[in-house]
């Protein structure tokens, strides 16, 4: 059971995602989580690196779908700026969202990869739909205080996650 809050791969940013390692792997298409993955919680605003970064994925063939627990019209400001689909009221870690996210790039659960910044919506909702999970680390601290009650819980998975890392079972970029 805990291994399904355990990612394939940890790392500080989606910045650091290893592309060209996960189109080795034949994974075409991305879901990503909004808040705290691609803005600061409840924030509008992409950095010209993330924005880079996009369009990056995008030149090296990937798709791309945002799937969040938001409401349609905070999903839709960011999607609409980065001209991606995206899936709102998701209700992560339910499985519903990324398979409907799936349907919308055309794409299997072997050719994805669900990147998110929390363990017990975007890991352990990905690992149950059968994708290649990566967390990342939060881009900023302020949080929706549900949000901050589930990190006190994910602190304790992270500590043993770390150990994995540190014993080569998880990468760590």
């Amino acid at each position: 059971m805990l291994n399904m809050l355990y990612p394939r791969i940890y790392v500080n940013s989606i910045l650091d995602i290893p592309v060209d390692e996960l189109k080795k792997l034949r994974i075409k298409a991305f879901i990503l989580d909004l808040d705290n993955t691609i803005t600061e919680w409840n924030s509008n605003e992409i950095t010209q690196e993330i924005t880079s970064w996009f369009e990056l994925i995008k030149q090296e063939g990937f798709q791309a779908c945002i799937l969040s627990n938001n409401n349609e019209q905070r999903v839709l400001k960011v999607a609409e700026s980065l001209n991606i689909p995206y899936v709102y009221r998701a209700q992560k870690p339910r499985r519903g969202g990324y398979y409907k996210a799936m349907s919308i790039m055309q794409v299997s659960p072997r050719e994805t990869a669900v990147i998110g910044d929390q363990i017990f919506t975007d890991v352990l909702g990905g690992n149950r739909a059968g994708l290649l999970t990566i967390l990342v680390v939060p881009i900023a601290r302020k949080e929706f205080v549900g949000t901050k009650f589930s990190r006190s819980l994910e602190y304790l998975v992270l500590r043993r996650l770390k150990k994995h890392i540190k014993d080569g079972k998880i990468p760590r970029i």
